[in-house]
C-alpha cells in the first residue's frame, strides 16, 4: 500500500475520548449512515445550540442561521408573492429596509402600524397574512401585547403568521410563543453571544409544518449557521443567565441614576409587567440636552469604559446614536417619522463595576457641557 494512501485515510478512534464538552464538529459531510448527512442541513453543534435554545423557550423547533437579519429574511420567505405584510412602526432600521425592499421584490403590501396602541390594532389590513414586531421595541423601548396583536390578526385571519423579534428581551424574561406568536426569533449576535466574537440567528416554533417549510427553507438557501459559531455561541449559553442577571441588576441600578442626570432629558425603559415581560437586560436609551446633541461626538471620546461600536448586550459596555447607526439606513425623514433625532443615545451596560460606569458617564457628560460653554449645575464635590 502506497504511504498517500494509508495518510489519507488514518483516524483516530475517538469512541472512548468522552470530552467533557462537545468538540467542534468541523466537516461538511458525514457517512452515508449518519443521522446528520450534510453541514448544510445539520450539524452535531448545530443541533446541540438548537436544543438548549428550545428548552429556554419551551418551544418544540428550534432553527440556527448564519445572521439574525438572515433568519429574518428566512421567515419573510414563508409570505406568498401579492401577500400582505404588517410591521410595527417602531424597528430596527435594517429589519425596516429589508421590510421596503422585500415586500417591493415580490409585490406584497406593507403595512406600517402603531402596534403599541388599540388603534394601531384596529387598522389591520382585512387580508393580513404576517405580522412582524418587536417588544421591547427598537428604539424607545415599547411594549406591545402579544396576546392581544395575536388575537386580533387571526380574528382578521386564522392562517396568518405572527412574529416576535425577541432578541432584546430574551427567552429569560419572555416567551412569546406561550402568548399566542407563531414565530419567535433572535439575532444571536446579541445576548446569546454576549461576548462580540459571533454572529447568529434562530427561529422557534411550535407548529411542525411551519417547522419543515422553514427547514427546507435553510437547506436550500445555505443558511445554517456554522459549526464553529455553533459551537461558540453554545459555549456562550453556558454563562447566559449569570450574564443576564448582571445586565439587568445593572441597569436597574442605573435608571435612577440616569434620571438624576442634569444632561438627560428622558430615559426610556421597557414596562416588566410580571406576565409577559418577567424582567430585563442591559439597554435603554436617553434623550440628552437639545444644546448638548452637536456635541456627542466629545462625549464619546471622553469615554472610557463605554466602547463605540455596533455591537451591543455583551460584556463591554457600549454607547450609539441610533440616528447614525443603528437606523442610519433610513431616509432623514423615515427617522423623524420614528421619532428618531440626533439627541437619542442607546447605552448598553455590561459587566464592567457599576461606580465605574456611573463615574465614566458623568465625567464624559460634564466634557460634552463644557463645550458648549455651560457651568455644570452639578456640585463638583
Amino acid at each position: 500500500m502506497n504511504i498517500s494512501t494509508e495518510m489519507l485515510h488514518i483516524r483516530v478512534d475517538d469512541r472512548e475520548a468522552h470530552p467533557s464538552v462537545t468538540p467542534i464538529y468541523q466537516c461538511s459531510a458525514f457517512s452515508a449512515d449518519s443521522a446528520f448527512f450534510y453541514s448544510r442541513k445539520a450539524n452535531p453543534n448545530v443541533t446541540e445550540l438548537e436544543q438548549v435554545v428550545a428548552a429556554l423557550e419551551n418551544s418544540e423547533y428550534a432553527l440556527a442561521y448564519a445572521t439574525g437579519m438572515s433568519a429574518i429574511y428566512m421567515v419573510l420567505e414563508l409570505l406568498k408573492p401579492g401577500g400582505s405584510l404588517v410591521i410595527n412602526k417602531y424597528i430596527y432600521g435594517c429589519s425596516y429596509k429589508l421590510f421596503q425592499r422585500y415586500a417591493k421584490r415580490i409585490g406584497a403590501q406593507l403595512t406600517i402600524l402603531d402596534l403599541t396602541t388599540k388603534d394601531g390594532l384596529r387598522k389591520l389590513p382585512t387580508a393580513v397574512d404576517m405580522v412582524i414586531f418587536e417588544t421591547p421595541t427598537n428604539p424607545f423601548l415599547k411594549d406591545i401585547d402579544i396576546h392581544d396583536v395575536s388575537e386580533a390578526v387571526k380574528k382578521v385571519n386564522p392562517q396568518a403568521l405572527v412574529v416576535v423579534d425577541n432578541t432584546w428581551a430574551t427567552p429569560l424574561f419572555q416567551k412569546p410563543l406561550m402568548f399566542g406568536a407563531d414565530i419567535s426569533l433572535y439575532s444571536a449576535t446579541k445576548y446569546f453571544s454576549g461576548h462580540s466574537d459571533v454572529m447568529g440567528g434562530l427561529v422557534l416554533v411550535n407548529d411542525h409544518e411551519l417547522y419543515n417549510r422553514l427547514l427546507e427553507g435553510r437547506f436550500y438557501s445555505g443558511s445554517i449557521l456554522t459549526p464553529h459559531s455553533a459551537w461558540l455561541l453554545r459555549r456562550s449559553m453556558q454563562t447566559f443567565s449569570l450574564r443576564m442577571e448582571k445586565h439587568s441588576s445593572t441597569t436597574a441600578l442605573m435608571l435612577s441614576y440616569l434620571q438624576s442626570l442634569p444632561f438627560i432629558e428622558h430615559v426610556y425603559f421597557p414596562n416588566i409587567d410580571g406576565k409577559q415581560l418577567l424582567g430585563y437586560g442591559g439597554i435603554v436609551f436617553v434623550d440628552i440636552r437639545a444644546d448638548l446633541v452637536e456635541h456627542y461626538k466629545v462625549f464619546t471620546s471622553a469615554l472610557r469604559w463605554f466602547g463605540t461600536g455596533t455591537g451591543m448586550a455583551c460584556v463591554t459596555s457600549m454607547v450609539a446614536q441610533p440616528f447614525s447607526g443603528s437606523h442610519a439606513s433610513m431616509s432623514d425623514q423615515e427617522k423623524a417619522e420614528m421619532g428618531i433625532g440626533k439627541g437619542l443615545v442607546r447605552l448598553c451596560f455590561g459587566l464592567e463595576d457599576l461606580e465605574d460606569l456611573k463615574e465614566d458617564l458623568l465625567q464624559a457628560f460634564q466634557t460634552m457641557e463644557s463645550r458648549v460653554g455651560v457651568e455644570s449645575v452639578l456640585d463638583p464635590a
